[in-house]
């Protein structure tokens, strides 16, 4: 991967993801923070407090000290880089912000998290922000080194930020996982699973294929553009724990006219490599469905059709020629 972008955002509100808590968000809500959808400006709309702005905005401060806010993540893990998103906000946006993480029960309440007892670490030092932008900041994995589950979100002195993004490697909690032995989900992003690459994701992310639930909609999956020359469009996936796959899901949820007309997958054990060496190496991996025939809007379940590989570490997932998949299951038993 060439950016800590290309990682899951560990606080999306579609994985749970929620601010919990805000000293101040006078003129606009906390909770958009964490809104999938990037901001947007509506000009000349006003709301009984000021100017309605979509992201977290405090009132103007007037005695010494700064604001700060709570986030819940939605999957526990190792937070890898941020992207404050100062969207729109220009003359009001903070100069500097920091971030905390701390590990704690995903029921803590604001006042537990905020109490001596609840010890968090500094993982992004007060750092300068530019108005308008995206700002990226890479977290060293030495502060990143250790599960969070939380994060306390400072700005300096006040004002609005759009979207907040937290990527990382999603660490759940062990018995999510099961014991060697019963059946699990092996690609869920919710285990820890991550698609690594793909060849083309130019309607819908990659990320999607392994996300909790159904689609919601056609743009809620991994969709690729219309092909125009031979060949295949691809994705590889990491799996949360090597296993012996079972069964497998292909559902193409929302997907009628653009839906690929058939898919098959290939699956290795696979120690150490780059992204880019498994992309190579995937080409020639043994098959673990042969090419099965697809159908809109629907889910596909595979079982005497997979075959008996043993453990394995990845899978690549082929589509021919090219369209889009709302979700990927890949069931077995770990190791």
């Amino acid at each position: 991967m060439t950016s800590f972008t290309d990682l899951i955002d560990l606080a999306g509100e579609r994985l749970g993801g929620a601010v919990i808590y805000a000293n101040d968000e006078f003129f606009a809500e906390k909770e958009n923070l964490l809104k999938p959808q990037p901001a947007i400006f509506v000009e000349g709309k006003y709301t009984d407090r000021g100017k309605w702005m979509d992201g977290w905005e405090t009132r103007r401060r007037r005695v010494p000290g700064h604001d700060h806010c709570i986030v819940r993540l939605g999957l526990p893990g190792i937070v890898r880089g941020v992207v404050i998103d100062t969207a729109f906000f220009k003359g009001n946006y903070p100069e500097h912000a920091s971030i905390e993480a701390c590990s704690a029960s995903g029921h803590a309440s604001p006042e537990e998290l905020e109490s001596d007892r609840t010890a968090w670490r500094e993982i992004l030092p007060k750092s300068k922000l530019q108005g308008d932008s995206k700002n990226r900041f890479a977290i060293d994995p030495g502060g990143a080194g250790v599960r969070a589950t939380h994060l306390r979100f400072h700005i300096y002195p006040d004002g609005g930020v759009a979207r907040l993004r937290v990527h990382g490697d999603v660490v759940p909690d062990p018995r999510w996982m099961g014991k060697p032995g019963s059946d699990v989900d092996l690609a869920a992003a919710e285990h820890g699973g991550l698609v690594l690459a793909c060849n083309d994701m130019f309607f819908g992310s990659r990320h999607n294929l392994i996300m909790p639930g159904r689609g919601v909609n056609m743009g809620d999956g991994w969709e690729t553009r219309r092909r125009r020359e031979p060949g295949n469009d691809w994705a590889i996936v990491a799996l949360a724990h090597p296993g012996v796959i079972r069964a497998i899901e292909v559902d193409t949820a929302h997907f009628k006219g653009n839906f690929p007309d058939r898919c098959s997958l290939q699956a290795a054990r696979v120690a150490g490599g780059t992204d880019e060496s498994l992309v190579t190496q995937a080409m020639f991996w043994p098959v673990l469905l042969p090419e099965q025939k697809l159908a809109m809007d629907n889910v596909h379940r595979f079982e005497q059709e997979v075959a008996a590989l043993g453990p394995v570490t990845h899978v690549r997932f082929n589509i021919f020629p090219d369209g889009g998949v709302s979700r990927l299951r890949i069931f077995g038993d770990i190791e």
